[in-house]
Formats: C-alpha cells, sequence, structure tokens
C-alpha cells in the first residue's frame, strides 16, 4: 500500500493557496482540472462541499499524492463522516478520487454556480441599470 499512488481532484480549502493546502505539500501536482458538468459546489460555511448531480463544472486542481498524505487528508476531512471519499470525472475523460458530501449537509446551502471556490467572493456580474435607477432617485 505505502508504494501505491493516489490521483486526488481538490476544489476548496486544500487549493493552492488556501488554508489546507499545506496538508498536500508531499503531493505532486497535476495542474488546473475540472470536473465533467454533473456535479453541484455548495458552501458549507468557510467549506466548499461538492455533491454529486447537477451540471456544474468544478473548477480545482489535481495531485498525485501517497497513501501516507491521503490518510492525513482523511482524517482532517473527517473522512467518512463530515465529508467521504468518491469517485469523480474529470473533463478529460479521465477520474479521480474526491472528497464529497452528502445531499443532506448540501440542503439549503448556497450554490456555487460557477464552480469556483476561488470566486465566491466576487460580486455578481455587472447588470445594466433599470431606468429608475438612472434618474437618481
Amino acid at each position: 500500500m505505502a508504494d501505491k499512488r493516489f490521483r486526488l481532484f481538490v476544489y476548496g480549502t486544500y487549493l493552492r493557496g488556501q488554508p489546507n493546502h499545506e496538508l498536500l505539500t508531499d503531493a505532486k501536482s497535476l495542474g488546473p482540472a475540472k470536473t465533467q458538468p454533473k456535479y453541484t459546489l455548495v458552501e458549507l460555511n468557510t467549506l466548499a462541499g461538492l455533491l454529486e448531480g447537477g451540471n456544474t463544472e468544478v473548477f480545482g486542481e489535481l495531485y498525485e499524492l501517497s497513501y501516507e498524505t491521503l490518510s492525513r487528508c482523511d482524517k482532517h476531512s473527517d473522512h467518512p463522516a463530515r465529508f467521504h471519499r468518491g469517485t469523480v470525472e474529470l473533463a478529460d475523460g479521465s477520474e479521480a478520487e474526491a472528497y464529497l458530501v452528502f445531499a443532506d449537509q448540501a440542503r439549503a446551502r448556497r450554490r456555487l454556480r460557477h464552480g469556483d471556490w476561488r470566486r465566491r467572493f466576487a460580486p455578481a456580474r455587472e447588470r445594466p441599470k433599470s431606468a429608475w435607477a438612472r434618474r437618481g432617485r
């Protein structure tokens, strides 16, 4: 088991520049990746959650890691109680493991329809002002 390598798709706090990325320091980055458009990305307070089902391409990064690093991430993600590891389909047709949430955990949570955790605080796209807003009322 020690020699086996795992491919892990990350989309939230494990991303480069995010708080939990340090857990992946021993992992090999395989670069940016995105899922097939069949998932839902939700905001769980300060964490991201990936839900099977939906129509969103979720943007993230792909890593190759050892069993030891995967075990460390499992422990940090409270696998399998809070997050469970499952297989996701990537846009290039390959598969990787990812931390997923169950539907009841995502209920009434904000959906990130753009599929990008880093853009969760970005302002909504600019909309033209309506006539009443231009009149200066």
